[in-house]
């Protein structure tokens, strides 16, 4: 099926409910310490939200029962908040999103507990320069494989894998439409990207192989080898000059 476009005001409606998402994620970075249980972030996510007018879009969504999904370390995706306390050193991906006036923001952040080694330090960084370079690749006419490709390239002359079984997404009044956008690809090939698209771009990036392992919880995916796995995800509108990165003064 063909993207959503997106009018200019439906994409300015997106671009708050996106600030909602990155204030959450500003203060949830504030309280990532040693010690703090990742159920104590997910209240305080909830609680920002609801008191900026918007809706956590993750809770009791397919019966996901949080608002944030909290990924910590080995976990790659969908990891639900718990009683766990963080320590120094893990690495921990907050994945967050809101409906506002019936728009979705969606983004997600990997950060550092206290003081990480230099491997987990230099994860994070690869996989974020990621996100920039996909986003870079968003403009009229451009195709939907080079997003992938970007990530895909990136990630890999770096020594990594990128995961395959989860993707970036279409994005709107729903939080998952299509098309989907894959963390790897073929460059020039795919749908050509088209103002009013709005797209989820995310890299999910893990240190060693890209196989997955499920937990029984049913959403849990870790790493299948047990090395570490980084996510950055911003919402990314298609503009006739352009990438505008909502939920930021980035255009």
């Amino acid at each position: 099926m063909a993207a959503v476009l997106k009018t200019l005001g439906e994409i300015d409606l997106m671009d708050q409910a996106n600030r909602i998402v990155h204030k959450v994620l500003n203060a949830v970075g504030e309280r990532m310490i040693p010690g703090v249980k990742t159920r104590e972030l997910d209240r305080l996510a909830e609680r920002i939200i609801r008191e900026a007018g918007g809706v956590p879009a993750f809770l009791n969504y397919r019966g996901y029962p949080a608002t944030l999904c909290i990924s910590v370390n080995d976990v790659i995706v969908h990891g639900i908040p718990g009683d766990v306390p963080l320590e120094e050193g893990d690495i921990v991906g907050i994945d967050c999103g809101v409906f506002y006036k019936g728009y979705c923001g969606d983004a997600a952040r990997t950060f550092a507990v206290g003081k990480v080694d230099e491997k987990a330090e230099r994860l994070l960084r690869v996989t974020e320069e990621a996100l920039n370079l996909a986003v870079a690749q968003v403009r009229p006419g451009a195709r939907l494989q080079d997003i992938g490709y970007t990530v895909q390239r990136h990630a890999e002359s770096n020594g990594y894998s990128v995961v395959r079984e989860f993707t970036g997404h279409g994005i709107g009044t729903a939080l998952h439409e299509d098309p989907q956008v894959p963390n790897f690809g073929i460059p020039g090939k795919g749908p050509k990207l088209k103002p009013g698209m709005v797209l989820a771009i995310e890299p999910m990036v893990n240190a060693g192989a890209s196989g997955i392992k499920m937990d029984p919880d049913g959403w849990t995916a870790r790493t299948e080898d047990g090395s570490l796995s980084a996510h950055f995800e911003f919402s990314v509108a298609v503009t006739a000059s352009g990438a505008r990165v909502l939920g930021t003064d980035r255009v």
